[in-house]
């Protein structure tokens, strides 16, 4: 499991404010040499930069919101930055911070600020809601809330993006200081390289660490399958005795349900059926508070760590949709599915490349004031999701087709 709940106390670690440390790392070209170097990132293209310029021209409050398909993602959010000639804010997630010290300093002095998903973060909503209040700086949140290796397919979105913005507009309306906006800002990674080059070496390592004899016969996407297939059957066997019939979706939300539903009627009072990441949030803000205070005793903290163990396995198993790669497919979502695959095994992935990282932005969406009727979709949401997914489409036939 990957090191993203620190047993701590939160504290929360605001942004560097000014704009001349960010702007000479931007200068140095430090942001290039990292993206390449442990991201596989070589190029960029920027589309639609004009709509940010405009609305910064027109002093609205400016969040940018950014589909996550990849670690990179907030990286190249700085590209974007230096065409538009403006320096960002940015919430990140607090186990950011506390990786090391270089690391911590680093995203801080580009503008970013911690928030804590594991519980409600009054300091980070507010010192959101002020940059939003104040013209000069955009805000950047990713809207998806954690990574997903599926650039071509945006997963549900957290209504926390709207909540904030439309307190924003709340003020700015109250004090006569004009709008908050948000642009969609999808973001598309392209690869350039040979592809069975980049993977066979990672599916030869996968295969050996289950044992398995290549078959040389079998294509790149058989290999995949197989691997996919024999994970899921593992833990499926792990947790519900043995391998189960059925399509794979059907598997994967049999095995999401066994995981969580226990751990909701034990945490929550009740089972959901929401999406993944919303089940997952859910979960944590009630285990995970008092994990980090030091004072629970060895039997319970052990207990909370094989919840959120079984909790992270379900957002594994529910991370691989199952129609990603029916053919025709790409050479980009093929390369994301086995940097998943072994990102899941090992808890890393090796950097592919080379890969051009396409950044479009789009027109500005108006926050209102008011949400709208209770018991549906928030309006403002729902135009972002619809946005951001139009956008993607399109994006996605920039790959190239594998058949």
């Amino acid at each position: 499991m990957q090191d993203i709940i620190i047993e701590k106390p939160y504290k929360f670690i605001p942004p560097h404010r000014g704009s001349f440390l960010p702007w000479s790392i931007l200068k140095l070209g430090i942001v290039p040499w990292y993206l390449k170097k442990f991201e596989g990132v070589v190029s960029h293209q920027l589309r639609g930069v004009d709509h940010l310029r405009e609305s910064m021209r027109l002093g609205h409050g400016v969040l940018l919101a950014p589909n996550h398909c990849r670690y990179a993602d907030p990286l190249v959010m700085a590209f974007l930055a230096k065409e538009a000639e403006v320096s960002m804010y940015a919430m990140a997630s607090w186990h950011l911070f506390q990786q090391s010290w270089i690391q911590a300093n680093a995203i801080r002095a580009m503008g970013a600020f911690s928030v804590y998903r594991e519980g409600l973060d009054r300091q980070s909503l507010d010192m959101a809601i002020e940059v939003l209040s104040n013209p000069g700086r955009p805000l950047v949140v990713f809207p998806e809330g954690a990574v997903f290796r599926t650039n071509d397919l945006l997963q549900p979105l957290l209504d926390g993006v709207a909540f904030m913005a439309r307190a924003a507009a709340k003020r700015r309306n109250k004090e006569g200081t004009g709008k908050v906006v948000i642009h969609p800002v999808a973001i598309k990674y392209v690869f350039h390289g040979n592809l069975e080059k980049a993977v066979d070496i990672t599916l030869d390592s996968l295969e050996k660490r289950l044992t398995w004899t290549r078959l040389k016969e079998a294509g790149t996407l058989q290999r995949i399958h197989r691997i996919t297939v024999a994970m899921l059957s593992l833990k499926e066997i792990e947790y519900l005795g043995k391998a189960q019939d059925g399509t794979i979706e059907e598997r994967q939300q049999r095995l999401v349900d066994h995981l969580l539903d226990p751990l909701e009627l034990d945490w929550l009072g009740k089972t959901a059926r929401d999406s993944i990441i919303p089940r997952v949030k859910a979960l944590r803000m009630k285990i995970v508070p008092e994990l980090t205070t030091g004072e629970l005793v060895e039997r319970e903290r052990e207990r909370r760590w094989d919840h959120l163990s079984k909790i992270y396995l379900a957002q594994q198993v529910a991370s691989y949709p199952p129609s990603y790669l029916v053919s025709p497919t790409t050479d980009t979502r093929i390369l994301e599915t086995v940097e998943r695959l072994e990102e899941d095994l090992t808890d890393k992935a090796c950097v592919h490349g080379p890969l051009e990282v396409i950044l479009q932005v789009d027109e500005a969406i108006e926050v209102p004031v008011d949400r709208g009727p209770r018991g549906e979709e928030d309006p403002v949401m729902k135009q972002l999701r619809e946005r951001l997914q139009s956008m993607l489409d399109v994006l996605s036939t920039e790959s190239n087709p594998v058949l």
